[in-house]
């Protein structure tokens, strides 16, 4: 298999887990060449600390894409994650064009059936765009039925599932992989749709909401994708990794602000490349 290369635009949270510092060394790890747009820099994540600092770089996008098109830079996909604001959108949707390649979106904006504090309305509406563009989507039930003004629910069938992943496919979104979904207590999983085809992989729920998990996800999936492995192997490969960091931080009072990823990148790492 060819050298990969994967460039990932979203923020930095200097301490705390997520975003650039789990994507950074989690998609490396898994053997790829991993480029990196910081949208923002953070002291902290913005969940249970107090007076962090944040600088916003969004407007030095552009700037970069430039630059690196008059390198003659090619990439082999775009991962995004958490984006600031819809002028990023716009402009992370500005770079696609720019340097064409496998499009991958985690429309990382809000979870349990709320938005996250910075959006609003106005933002859901731009991420729509980015995610219609995409050819796989990586949303929790709470952000597809925001993107497609579908009720959102807590108790559901899998007929509710598949006309929420139908809906992100008439959005435009090629593959989708919908997660968090769970059909029956003690359970959650992954739905996967994707040229038509639906599937569904089922592991057992740990009862403990850690941050950064759904970065830890996203990043452990672009990985295994990247590394030849199908769209609803990697959904399970990402699954079962983050699920294991969880398991890794159990018992750890004073680890709350994230999960601890990095001991267990070995074993992620002999799953995508055994």
């Amino acid at each position: 298999m060819k050298d990969m290369r994967v460039v990932t635009i979203q923020d930095i949270s200097c301490f705390g887990q997520c975003s650039l510092t789990v994507a950074l060394p989690v998609i490396s790890a898994c053997g790829i060449e991993t480029v990196v747009i910081p949208t923002a820099v953070l002291s902290t994540h913005t969940t249970g600390f107090a007076g962090f600092t944040c600088r916003d770089l969004g407007d030095d996008i552009p700037a970069i894409a430039a630059h690196w098109k008059s390198l003659g830079l090619t990439f082999d996909a775009v991962y995004t994650g958490y984006l600031g604001s819809e002028k990023e959108v716009a402009d992370v949707l500005d770079f696609m064009e720019a340097f064409p390649c496998l499009r991958i979106v985690d429309p990382a904006m809000a979870d349990n059936g709320v938005l996250y504090p910075a959006f609003d309305e106005a933002y859901v509406a731009e991420m729509k765009k980015l995610s219609g563009a995409a050819d796989i989507l990586l949303p929790n039930i709470t952000e597809a039925s925001m993107l497609t003004d579908f009720p959102y629910k807590t108790e559901y069938d899998e007929s509710y599932i598949r006309e929420l992943i139908g809906r992100l496919h008439d959005l435009g979104a090629k593959t989708v992989i919908l997660t968090g979904v769970s059909f029956r207590e003690g359970k959650t999983g992954v739905a996967v749709s994707e040229n038509g085809s639906y599937s569904y992989y089922e592991h057992r729920r740990i009862d403990r909401s850690c941050h950064g998990t759904g970065d830890v996800y996203a990043s452990s999936f672009v990985g295994a994708l990247m590394n030849g492995c199908d769209a609803f192997s990697a959904a399970k490969i990402a699954a079962e990794f983050t699920m294991e960091c969880i398991e890794n931080t159990l018992g750890n009072e004073k680890h709350w602000y994230g999960v601890k990823f990095e001991t267990m990148l070995p074993k992620l790492i002999g799953e995508v490349r055994g």
